[in-house]
């Protein structure tokens, strides 16, 4: 690849939070350039303390242009068959129709909960084989009627 001037290319395996945030502004300046009416993108989490308020589980959420992406959902083993990943779900759905969105989707490993999410009401839309350890699914569920 050949670079302009004055410009040098340079990976790094454990980037500060800072310099992946420098990137994101300038996406999210040109996404708001080509689309000023976008939702902006918000992260939020639920978490799930003990009583010295430490963190057991929860999951961590992505508000973006109606949808919401739900990039994971952690639960102690000793808290799982309680009904504590559904509840938190739909509080984290609750929380994404708050902010204006219509539909969330997931992803998980076929050796993860793909079956779980099944129950929550999601609907499998892409599959990507990941040698040697099975596959990565994306599932999907529309959060209100008018979702697309």
């Amino acid at each position: 690849m050949d670079l302009p001037p004055g410009v040098t290319l340079r990976v790094e395996d454990k980037p500060a939070e800072a310099d992946i945030e420098a990137l994101a502004d300038g996406l999210e300046t040109f996404n708001e350039a080509a689309w000023p009416s976008h939702q902006p993108w918000e992260e939020f989490a639920l978490f799930l303390r003990d009583a010295e308020g430490r963190i057991l589980g929860g999951p961590v959420g992505q508000v973006y242009a109606g949808w919401l992406f739900v990039r994971f959902l952690s639960q102690p083993q000793a808290l799982r068959r309680h009904r504590l990943g559904a509840g938190l779900m739909a509080a984290a759905e609750d929380r994404a129709r708050a902010r204006g969105c219509h539909s969330a989707y997931v992803d998980t490993f076929d050796f993860q909960a793909p079956g779980f999410y099944r129950k929550q009401g999601y609907e499998e839309f892409a599959r990507l084989p990941y040698p040697p350890k099975g596959e990565r699914i994306w599932l999907r569920k529309r959060l209100t009627e008018a979702a697309p």
